[in-house]
């Protein structure tokens, strides 16, 4: 029997909840960023009067604005998102087990075992879009498919607020035709070696010989032949599938290549505060903190350190990857993407604190970590009206959270 995958994605996330919280924010172009007076803040998401400027996510809010002058920036609240992110997957539970989310955004809901219930498959994503606009005031975007590839090229095919069917009569006539980069884990890379091998779009993709793929890319490549022909067979997770937390990241790519400290410390710094932020509502510290950087020519370098003792402390970690940076990378060199990752967790309660023959900072680490807990559920009752010791200045967000 076949799959009814659903994959549901909420339409500009952010830039939505702030419409939600502030309805006068739909009546004008408007995106969440990061601050104004730094030259490289960054768009996070833009409403849909902004998209007719050609508002682009993760490009500069200088460059933003040249396209529209009068375009109103608004600061991000991410503890505000994870609510309703919560919210929008506790509806998707209602329907199915399955549910794999895929950033705070999306989720794949395998729905084949809940349509003696619900209706079919597009019944279910129409449901799906009516509750979801009428409880939380957002709207997704859902496709409905045979496997989750496709059930994610269907959520993107059409925006905001429709369901897309591929079917197995009909997926070939809709999906051949994309772009070769609209494909799952299609990057930019991946994408310009497609092209330089003729490969522009999907059907070309479909029947391009699998083993040339396979030499160019490895094992990739026979993932990539298997998504363009629709064989993907990967599960959806069940909700009772608990995966064990290995590591907490962030990663942002700039549209404007960061140069210089300044411009380094303003993206480490927003980058860490939020995977500090994470680290304590998971109720866990990381003992090792990682860098990656990568160039405008897409070459990369990953530098890791081990801590003295575990923390979910933004100073710690951001002075530990700041530090990293200044040893490992030319500082007037350009940065193209950059992540900062805390791994080799431990849980809050497992940690042993040592005491130190030296002197003793246990009581004073307890109250800088018991400052921040505060700070976090401030922000989740009112926003993000405070700092911790001015880092929000620079707080350009991030793209794509791991895990």
């Amino acid at each position: 029997m076949d799959r009814t995958i659903l994959h549901c994605d909420c339409n500009a996330f952010y830039a939505s909840v702030e419409c939600v919280l502030n309805p006068e924010l739909k009546k004008v172009p408007m995106a969440v960023g990061g601050d104004e007076e730094s030259r490289h803040g960054i768009i996070l998401a833009k409403n849909e009067l902004a998209k007719k400027y050609n508002i682009q996510t993760a490009e500069t809010i200088w460059q933003a604005k040249k396209k529209c002058p009068d375009l109103v920036i608004v600061r991000p609240h991410h503890d505000l998102y994870y609510k309703y992110s919560k919210q929008v997957m506790d509806i998707y539970k209602r329907y199915t087990d399955y549910v794999e989310s895929f950033g705070p955004d999306e989720a794949w809901l395998d729905v084949t075992g809940s349509k003696r219930l619900f209706g079919d498959g597009v019944k279910i994503a129409n449901e799906l879009r009516r509750i979801v606009r009428e409880e939380t005031g957002l709207t997704i975007s859902v496709g409905v498919s045979f496997c989750k590839v496709f059930a994610k090229l269907g959520s993107d095919y059409k925006k905001p607020d429709a369901t897309t069917v591929f079917s197995k009569s009909n997926w070939k006539q809709f999906i051949y035709p994309l772009s070769v980069r609209d494909l799952l884990f299609v990057g930019k890379k991946t994408g310009d070696e497609l092209e330089r091998l003729g490969v522009k779009t999907i059907g070309q993709l479909a029947k391009y010989d699998e083993h040339i793929l396979v030499r160019h890319f490895g094992k990739a490549g026979n993932m990539l032949y298997r998504y363009a022909n629709g064989l993907d067979s990967e599960p959806v997770k069940s909700i009772y599938e608990k995966e064990k937390v290995k590591s907490v990241g962030n990663s942002m790519t700039f549209r404007q290549d960061l140069v210089g400290e300044e411009d380094v410390r303003s993206g480490i710094y927003a980058l860490s505060d939020s995977v500090a932020a994470r680290l304590r509502r998971k109720n866990m510290k990381c003992t090792t903190v990682q860098i990656l950087i990568k160039d405008p020519q897409f070459k990369s370098i990953s530098r890791q350190k081990k801590l003295e003792k575990p923390t979910y402390v933004s100073r710690d970690i951001r002075n530990a990857a700041m530090e990293l940076v200044k040893k490992s990378w030319n500082l007037k060199l350009p940065i193209r993407m950059m992540s900062v990752t805390g791994t080799n967790l431990v849980g809050e309660n497992d940690v042993y604190e040592q005491m130190s023959l030296i002197e003793d900072n246990t009581e004073n680490t307890k109250k800088v970590e018991q400052f921040e807990k505060t700070v976090d559920n401030l922000k989740n009752r009112f926003g993000n009206v405070v700092s911790l010791g001015g880092s929000i200045k620079k707080y350009e967000g991030s793209i794509r959270k791991r895990p």
